[in-house]
């Protein structure tokens, strides 16, 4: 393009072509600054600490002491939830060892019969269980001369002196003992009205 033409379309309003200097000037703009690879100070290598806003406002005391409140707190509920776990574990381990102890005690000395035929209900465990017993072992029972046990679901006719020794080694074991020298007083059922027949069998 001529000089001439160039001099009528800048008279036309149309605006010069921008010249190599800018061209230069966008490129360097581009490239990071020499020295300054994070923002920082020229030649110091350090990136610029006040340019960058703070990340994390600094712990107030009151925040450091609630966070070791609730560490402790947190350690001691760990610990008393461990402790207490032990202690389950050794009561089941207790009880395990009276068991096979009361076992042990009664191991062939079950009066129970075959023959048995008059079911003697009685309350255990808050539900209503019967165990089958012949009418000199019902007398008996009932005048606490016999008790039964539990062993391992079972019930067992024993001895008032199985009883006894069972009942120190493992008290839940007993089932029934009936306590012939027990008052009146302490029957809730001695009212009269509610009194039963002797020969009655429930």
């Amino acid at each position: 393009m001529s000089d001439t033409l160039r001099n009528q379309l800048l008279g036309l309003g149309f605006k010069a072509a921008p010249k190599e200097k800018a061209k230069t000037a966008r490129r360097d703009d581009k490239r990071p600054a020499r020295g300054r690879p994070g923002g920082g100070k020229p030649g110091s290598g350090k990136p610029d600490r006040k340019a960058a806003p703070a990340s994390r406002k600094p712990r107030s005391q009151e925040d450091i002491d609630l966070a070791k409140a609730y560490a402790i707190r947190a350690q001691r509920e760990k610990d008393e939830r461990i402790a207490a776990e032990k202690a389950r574990q050794e009561e089941a381990r207790l009880r395990r060892e009276a068991r096979a102890r009361v076992a042990e005690l009664v191991k062939g000395k079950a009066l129970n019969r075959e023959d048995a035929d008059i079911a003697r209900h009685f309350p255990y465990g808050g539900k209503i269980k019967r165990i089958y017993v012949t009418a000199e072992q019902l007398k008996a029972l009932n005048a606490g001369e016999l008790g039964v046990i539990q062993q391992e679901g079972r019930y067992l006719l024993v001895t008032a002196d199985l009883v006894a020794q069972a009942e120190a080694i493992f008290a839940p074991a007993i089932a029934l003992k009936v306590d012939p020298a027990a008052t009146a007083g302490d029957d809730p059922y001695a009212d009269p009205q509610y009194q039963v027949p002797d020969d009655l069998v429930w």
